[in-house]
């Protein structure tokens, strides 16, 4: 069974709205197995509704279209899909009793929107809004069904479980889609497809998706089999074979992110980090207290982004500073050991580098940056060149700095 996902909305096209109904969507109805093969967006047109609800219609055994069904001007979705499937609207009891309850839970009036929204197309099955006012729609007609739904994502959301799936997961068959996601970190695409080498014995049926960004790589595993455990096994199969081959650059799988993983790691091992930073600006330490529970092992964070900061909050020498400069291998040590030492915690971490856009040098371009750790092993600090973009390098350097201590820690194992 495939599917066609239709948004609509102008605030969508124009950029002014993220579009994230298309990928939640998506993700439930491949977990019970029905292939999303289209989607598309449109504005508040009726000829370009009509128009998609039509190339819907045609391409997918199912389509899900989300937006234009509230009370204002532009809400055009209803009218819509009444000209595609040539009905009318009539009053509905059960929708005007429900938007009744809810105007009067809220303590707000009936109004003349309240009484256009309690219309429905004749001959469509209406699908509760538990949370809102606009009602959902099905159609169902020569074994092709259509879903209609606010665009508002929270109503979205609770129809999408309440309403949608259990309707389609007994139609869907068999075939049973699994994603596995595997988050890889300091190593560049084209370096890790070379790494991975022959994708074809890799998968062996499976597809891999290479789905680049700023901090890394995620590598996502996408298999179709014809039961919940062929599907699994095949999953793990694959992955397996992708980390006998890049396991070191792999730091963790589907929706967890770096600082997550290191906080896991450190709470394990009951050791206590600080930071201290000077051109990230503080993003790391936010990024490690955005865990819960980072109090156990998170101990401070200082942003040393002056020179005489460096000196003072840290006890960077200033003939360091003065000799090597803010941006060098002796700098970012001793801020890395300052800072271990000032905080009394096991790991010192430190960022000395120029974000840019002003600031670079021949020999320090913007992007270079400096990352320190001190542990009870002794202090090190790697030289990186993260490139261009102010954002980007903090980003960048970021990611590396936390992926310099989770490999760090591995390195004790």
């Amino acid at each position: 069974m495939n599917a066609h996902i239709l948004t609509i909305g102008d605030e969508l096209l124009i950029g002014q709205v993220i579009n994230t109904n298309q990928a939640f969507i998506a993700e439930r109805l491949n977990s019970i197995g029905v292939d999303v093969a289209f989607m598309s967006t449109v504005g508040d047109t009726m000829d370009a509704v009509v128009g998609a609800l039509r190339t819907g219609w045609e391409s997918s055994a199912v389509t899900v279209v989300t937006g234009g069904l509230g009370p204002t001007h532009d809400d055009i979705t209803r009218n819509a899909v009444c000209a595609f499937f040539r009905t009318d609207l009539v009053p509905n009891e059960e929708v005007r009793r429900h938007i009744g309850e809810l105007t009067k839970a809220r303590n707000l009036p009936w109004t003349a929107a309240a009484e256009d929204q309690s219309l429905v197309p004749r001959g469509a099955d209406v699908l509760p809004n538990p949370v809102g006012t606009a009602p959902g729609l099905r159609f169902s007609e020569k074994g092709k069904i259509m879903f209609v739904l606010p665009g508002v994502p929270y109503e979205m959301k609770e129809m999408i479980d309440g309403s949608v799936i259990p309707f389609l997961a007994p139609l869907a068959g068999e075939q049973v889609i699994r994603h596995r996601t595997l988050l890889t970190t300091g190593i560049p695409e084209s370096f890790l497809a070379a790494q991975l080498g022959n994708l074809n014995q890799l998968l062996g049926g499976a597809s891999l998706a290479f789905l680049p960004s700023p901090a890394g790589v995620r590598l996502r595993i996408t298999v179709h089999g014809g039961s919940a455990a062929e599907a699994d096994g095949t999953v793990r199969d694959v992955e397996g074979r992708i980390r006998a081959k890049v396991s070191r650059y792999i730091y963790g799988t589907d929706e967890e992110d770096l600082e997550t993983v290191l906080g896991r790691m450190l709470a394990g091992r009951k050791l206590t980090i600080a930071v201290a930073e000077s051109c990230t600006g503080g993003l790391i330490a936010h990024r490690l207290t955005n865990v819960s529970g980072s109090s156990a092992y998170f101990e401070r964070g200082v942003v040393t982004y002056s020179d005489a900061s460096k000196t003072e909050l840290l006890g960077v020498p200033a003939e360091t500073i003065g000799t090597h400069g803010a941006v060098s291998r002796e700098t970012a040590e001793s801020m890395a050991s300052g800072m271990r030492k000032t905080a009394r915690t096991a790991i010192g971490l430190s960022t000395t580098g120029i974000a840019g856009p002003a600031g670079g040098t021949p020999s320090k371009p913007v992007g270079t940056v400096w990352i320190g750790i001190a542990d009870a092993r002794g202090t090190l600090a790697l030289k990186f060149d993260f490139g261009e973009g102010r954002a980007r390098v903090k980003e960048r350097a970021s990611q590396a700095a936390l992926e310099l201590v989770r490999r760090r820690l591995l390195s004790l194992e």
